[in-house]
């Protein structure tokens, strides 16, 4: 019963249309005789009108049936549409030319060329006008009242060029989204006045006060993926202070991997307001360094390893192995990989602790990997402060004891993930990176090392565990107070893709002892990343959400450090990436004292293990309880 319902509807539905199109062309048919005659048609062409108009509109009716208009959206009527829709028209009108109706008697053609014509141009114009009234309707009156039936939230778009324009049609076009564009905000004088989609751009986001009490909306959009992050940030405090909620379109990076479409707009982050500029990689080289070869990457359930992971097996690797000692953060960046659908062969998750020396014996025996990239590590600063001994084991030993490893099974490179807190470290995680460091460059100088040894030394990354930007929201979507250690300890910043960008670039470049130290920008205090975020979830520091200095924990500093005295920064190939070279005597540890560390481990306190770790680094200045 049901599918006769439907059946019929849609049967009434055609003959609906069918009856207005007709209308239509019956209208344009007898006003082409009106026209072509200057509304004097004779007796003798309007017998003739009477005689063909039928034949006309049931053969243009055929064409349109053709051309597929009976089975189109009326409401939606763009230029593909009027395309079919001249063809259709254009077919009929070359029919009546190449077989002209003629009278038996004198053998003339009956219907003139030009109304002919005439009638062309009415009957596309007739049905185009149709058309278009509908969609107006839909878009005008119909969808202003399904927006409040539906809840849509009215939004304006700051900025209107192409990428706002674009936004601004697909929100029109599919109200699924959630939106209503109701108007744009742009800093050009020049598009102020104008409309775009049938939205006005109504002036800079300086007017909104002045505009806000003709057009209300509650959401922004910012759509200008080009623009400084300053001017950004600008935009950002505007509308954050008027009340509205901000939004982001994706950056031209993604837009342009294809990754992202406009309409993914998303809460803005503060990496959109730190100023990165976009990182300029030679991806060739990339490639070839790591295509068809069985490349090794510890800790890659981690912030770092596991976008390595995803980096990597872009570049065709012949094996990905993913070392991991949790298992849990291991299984989701395996699932991650192989939902692409392009790494179901390649990766390989192998549960290890890199701790275990047979363990990863039996795995570089197993799998012969060319490349491995360390970034396994213990890294949260006042943790291990208070536990210095497994900062020594993980960072330090272990490092020596996968270096000794790769030796053995002979790997081609091996990159080691520093931090720039050991320049100069004041912390236990910066000096024991630091004698990662001097372990490898130890290593590197024996003469019958074939491995190339190397590390990337580059500071906090966004959003990596434990860092301050997920505490900071912890914070404040608990009410606050927002905790800052000091109101001038700075800190230098990158994104995890760029971060892990440059470490790729960085190794093809790697000869062996080489110490690379990414470009991190400028430092940022972390005051104003605290306030910033606050800001971005619709908040007032020291008003909504309290701000509390706590003062610095045992181990930290007021700002980071990019190189010790000692060495000397040397450009490299790339603008981003300069070398650190290193006196060779600075890379050989005293046996001795190195013995007594390791058997020290689990019984001296946390004091003797920060002085001892001293001798080996000396300049570790130690914070001593």
């Amino acid at each position: 019963m049901s599918r006769f319902v439907f059946s019929f509807g849609r049967r009434s539905r055609w003959l609906l249309l069918g009856l207005i199109y007709a209308a239509i062309l019956v209208a344009a048919a007898w006003f082409a005789f009106e026209v072509r005659f200057d509304f004097r048609v004779g007796e003798r062409f309007g017998y003739v009108r009477n005689m063909v108009i039928v034949p006309m509109v049931l053969c243009q009716l055929i064409a349109l049936i053709v051309a597929r208009q009976f089975g189109t959206l009326l409401s939606y009527f763009s230029l593909p549409d009027l395309l079919r829709l001249v063809v259709a028209m254009s077919i009929t009108a070359v029919l009546f030319f190449v077989f002209p109706l003629k009278a038996v008697d004198t053998d003339e053609m009956i219907i003139p060329r030009g109304v002919i014509l005439i009638n062309f141009a009415l009957a596309v114009g007739g049905l185009s006008a149709f058309r278009i009234g509908l969609r107006v309707y839909h878009e005008r009156y119909r969808r202003s009242r399904t927006d409040r039936s539906r809840g849509l939230l009215r939004l304006a778009i700051v900025g209107a060029g192409d990428v706002g324009a674009t936004l601004a049609k697909e929100m029109l076009s599919v109200p699924a989204h959630g939106f209503r564009p109701v108007l744009f905000f742009d800093d050009d004088v020049n598009k102020h006045g104008k409309i775009i989609h049938g939205v006005p751009v109504a002036g800079k986001p300086e007017d909104i006060e002045r505009i806000a009490e003709k057009v209300s909306f509650s959401h922004a959009v910012i759509a200008m993926p080009s623009a400084s992050s300053r001017r950004v940030s600008e935009v950002i405090n505007i509308m954050s202070r008027a009340g509205r909620k901000v939004e982001i379109v994706p950056s031209l990076q993604e837009l342009a991997a294809g990754r992202v479409k406009v309409s993914r707009i998303r809460p803005v982050d503060v990496q959109d307001l730190l100023g990165r500029e976009p990182v300029d990689l030679d991806g060739e080289q990339i490639r070839k360094m790591i295509a068809n070869r069985v490349v090794l990457v510890t800790g890659a359930g981690g912030s770092i390893g596991s976008e390595l992971c995803r980096q990597i097996v872009s570049h065709n690797p012949r094996r990905l192995l993913m070392a991991e000692q949790s298992e849990g953060a291991l299984f989701l960046i395996e699932q991650e990989l192989l939902r692409t659908g392009t790494a179901t062969s390649v990766v390989t998750p192998l549960v290890a602790d890199i701790l275990d020396r047979g363990r990863m014996d039996e795995i570089f025996a197993r799998f012969r990997p060319s490349l491995v990239f360390h970034a396994a590590a213990h890294k949260h600063v006042f943790m291990m402060e208070r536990q210095p001994g497994e900062a020594v084991k993980n960072n330090s030993m272990a490092t020596a004891c996968l270096a000794d490893v790769a030796i053995a099974h002979g790997v081609e490179q091996f990159v080691f993930i520093s931090t720039d807190k050991a320049i100069n470290p004041t912390n236990v995680m910066g000096a024991t990176k630091r004698l990662a460091e001097l372990n490898l460059l130890e290593r590197q100088h024996r003469p019958e090392v074939k491995t190339r040894f190397s590390a990337v030394r580059f500071g906090n990354v966004l959003g990596s565990s434990g860092s301050v930007v997920p505490i900071f929201r912890q914070q404040i979507a608990a009410g606050g107070p927002v905790t800052v250690t000091h109101p001038e300890v700075t800190r230098y910043f990158m994104t995890i893709p760029e971060a892990v960008g440059l470490v790729l670039q960085a190794s093809t470049l790697g000869k062996g002892g080489e110490i690379f130290v990414l470009d991190m920008g400028e430092p940022v205090k972390i005051i104003d990343l605290a306030r910033q975020m606050i800001l971005l979830s619709g908040l007032r520091p020291d008003e909504d959400i309290e701000i509390r200095y706590t003062g610095l924990k045992p181990g930290e500093k007021l700002y980071e450090e990019l190189q010790h005295f000692t060495e000397a920064l040397q450009p490299t190939s790339h603008p981003r990436i300069r070398s650190l070279v290193a006196p060779a005597e600075g890379a050989c540890l005293q046996k001795e004292i190195y013995a007594v560390l390791q058997s020290k481990l689990n019984k001296a306190s946390a004091n003797e293990i920060k002085e001892i770790l001293q001798n080996l680094v000396p300049e570790y200045s130690p914070f001593l309880d």
